[in-house]
């Protein structure tokens, strides 16, 4: 199969390097910075530099979703008949309302995707061949998502090492999504802003790092993200305000009782969260 990758970011990289290691697809590459596709080529993550996308199986969209957006849309007349589109975005539901019918009245088949790894770094620099292990790839079905290539991305996803691949749809995606991620990114970018985190030097070990961790995020990325999907995502804001509006309570008051329940009751939700 005839593989181009459009954006080669730590995603994009990572899913070539990953194609390269697992399988033998032919892999291209289009990237507007040339430092970035100097490396992928020096370092075998793509075979060539694609000059577009019209000899291409499956194209990979790895780009901003706004930007995701304009390249389908402006290159639409270019992408081969019969070949299957995605897209890497952390949002779903408006990327495909805006390019699965101009693509579909064109002979190709657009499948929103969304690879769940990540790093708290950007670019290509940072890309691996392993990011993927032990991850999920989700795949958005719409009603006219046809079948024979949704299995075969399911068959992709599996041969690049993905551990568990999730169909859903577009719509689901971003509403779980919302909480298992975009709001985990927004409370550690609040939370981090404490007039006490200038004094936090030998006083911060696991339970820091771990909810600091992601306020490193490319705000260039999730901004759209964020605007993107934010009735979903207010409604995480809200709901969490509400139940540290209980903590804060229970505490301001020391009600030892409802705060006892309150952290057991937490406890308990984190012991019984099923894993990957």
């Amino acid at each position: 199969m005839k593989i181009v990758t459009v954006g080669l970011g730590l995603i994009g990289g990572s899913l070539c390097k990953a194609i390269k290691k697992h399988t033998n697809h032919s892999v291209g590459g289009i990237d507007i910075d040339r430092k970035t596709m100097s490396m992928a080529l020096s370092q075998g993550a793509v075979d060539y530099e694609a000059e577009d996308v019209s000899k291409a199986d499956l194209t990979i969209i790895s780009l901003f979703p706004t930007t995701a957006i304009d390249y389908i849309l402006e290159n639409a007349d270019k992408f081969k008949k019969g070949s299957i589109v995605i897209d890497t975005c952390g949002v779903k539901k408006e990327i495909v309302n805006a390019v699965e019918k101009p693509l579909a009245d064109r002979g190709v088949a657009f499948i929103g995707a969304h690879p769940m790894a990540g790093r708290e770094f950007s670019g290509f620099e940072y890309s691996l061949d392993n990011l993927f292990d032990d991850a999920s790839f989700i795949i958005t079905k719409t009603e006219n998502t046809p079948e024979k290539e949704l299995n075969l991305l399911k068959d992709f996803a599996a041969s690049i090492h993905f551990k568990k691949v999730v169909v859903t749809t577009p719509e689901d995606h971003d509403s779980i999504i919302a909480f298992t991620s975009q709001l985990a990114h927004v409370v550690s970018n609040a939370y981090i802003k404490s007039p006490t985190h200038s004094k936090q030097l030998g006083f911060s070990a696991g339970s820091f790092q771990d909810l600091t961790r992601v306020a490193k995020l490319n705000e260039d990325m999730w901004t759209p993200l964020f605007i993107m999907n934010k009735d979903a995502l207010c409604f995480e804001i809200d709901f969490i305000m509400d139940r540290l509006a209980e903590y804060r309570r229970a505490i301001g008051e020391s009600d030892y009782s409802t705060l006892h329940d309150l952290l057991r009751d937490g406890r308990i939700l984190k012991e019984t969260t099923p894993t990957l």
